[in-house]
């Protein structure tokens, strides 16, 4: 691993180790030692440290454990590559404490406000149309019936892999880009993260993507923490597919290596805290792909592919900001080696297993023909085969040209 990144990943690993210091002082402080914590929606309460550790983490003075391994974990020099992993398991640790006491403050899952005036309804909340905001609820942990679902739908292919894209897109069409060619590829998308305090997430509200579960768009939150959900999803995958059991920490990160087809796209600029979590990351086998100059990381012992790349110069010169989008998916999906099962179809529009849960909506149609307020017949005349003319069509009465 470059020293570089050793170096960005321990130092983030010790920010987010007293980030959960802080915090846990001013939980127990206010809420007191015994008080339950956990995740809503799932058995395994804290999904990753149970995994790791082999620790039912059910009340708050429980973390005073999982605060003591993550100091452990962190190394007391320049890292070496396997210190730089662990600090990453660390900065796991803390990330997972963290959103629960969260929880417990009720400061999640987060809400957004002030969204931009040219929004749609989301599946979690809703936010502005016609020149209004509102606010909007994100996802938060994913549930263990979700969790069920998109395992039946890994295994009979109808889930090519999942993306943890965490930051924000040069813009909002690109964002919309990125998100729209992993879900044509079906592909799980799963949002975190900013850069400057403007996250994917926003992007896609504002310009009226629907997210949830069954637009295989799940937005966790807007700081690098939440990432800390989706890696969740994956110790929870493991135990739940894998029969492994909680602490069988090598047995349960081998699974994900060999097993998840995910990776980590990261967008935008990054920081220590970041790295940090993409090294948390690397230990599950993920690869690391940025749209940034990045030190690349080409050979790793615990990834079968590339550990962190870049776009090459070459493949990016003379193409605009779309294409360059349409060709870092493609280089996510060589880089993990995701096989893709789809058939190309020539429609202006993008399709795939990701859009079946999407709602067209009445303020997003310009005309409605039928439909239950109103009558609706269908005329049909049999002609010789020579009468009919192909491609002709022949409107009576007013057309769309009339409709404001």
């Amino acid at each position: 691993m470059s020293q570089i990144v050793a170096n960005l990943a321990a130092s983030g690993a010790r920010q987010a180790v007293n980030a959960l210091e802080l915090l846990y002082a001013q939980a127990l402080a206010e809420h007191g030692p015994e008080t339950p914590i956990g995740f809503p929606d799932t058995a395994y309460r804290l999904p990753l440290i149970l995994g790791m550790t082999g620790q039912a983490v059910e009340k708050l003075g429980d973390v005073e454990t999982v605060l003591a391994s993550a100091k452990t974990l962190l190394p007391p020099g320049e890292p070496s590559l396997g210190e730089a992993l662990e600090a990453g398991i660390a900065t796991l640790y803390a990330a997972e404490a963290i959103q629960a006491i969260r929880y417990v403050k009720q400061d999640q899952p987060e809400i957004l406000t002030g969204l931009a005036k040219n929004g749609k309804n989301g599946s979690n909340g809703t936010h502005g149309t016609n020149g209004h905001s509102a606010d909007y609820r994100l996802n938060g942990p994913i549930a263990d019936v979700q969790l069920r679902s998109w395992g039946i739908q890994l295994v009979d292919g109808r889930m090519a892999g999942a993306a943890a894209i965490i930051g924000c897109a040069k813009s909002n069409a690109v964002a919309v880009k990125i998100v729209r060619e992993f879900q044509r590829r079906n592909i799980l998308c799963l949002l975190c993260g900013n850069v400057n305090g403007r996250s994917i997430i926003h992007q896609l509200l504002e310009e009226g993507v629907e997210l949830g579960y069954d637009t295989y768009t799940v937005p966790f939150g807007t700081d690098t923490v939440s990432a800390i959900y989706a890696l969740g999803f994956a110790a929870r995958a493991a135990m739940t597919f894998g029969g492994m059991k909680g602490g069988q920490k090598q047995q349960i990160l081998e699974y994900n290596r060999a097993r998840v087809p995910a990776f980590v796209l990261a967008l935008g600029g990054v920081d220590e805290l970041k790295v940090a979590a993409a090294a948390g990351a690397l230990n599950f086998g993920f690869p690391i792909i940025a749209d940034t100059a990045v030190p690349e990381i080409l050979a790793s012992p615990v990834t079968k592919y590339e550990a962190l790349v870049g776009l090459p110069f070459d493949e990016i010169a003379g193409r605009d900001d779309l294409e360059r989008a349409e060709k870092l998916v493609q280089k996510c999906i060589e880089v993990r080696d995701i096989k893709i099962r789809i058939t190309n179809v020539p429609v202006p529009v993008s399709y795939g297993s990701a859009f079946e849960g999407e709602v067209v909506r009445k303020n997003d149609m310009r005309v409605e023909f039928g439909g239950k307020k109103s009558r609706c017949f269908e005329y049909l005349r049999m002609l010789d085969f020579d009468a009919v003319q192909d491609g002709r069509v022949e409107v009576v009465g007013p057309d769309f040209s009339q409709v404001p």
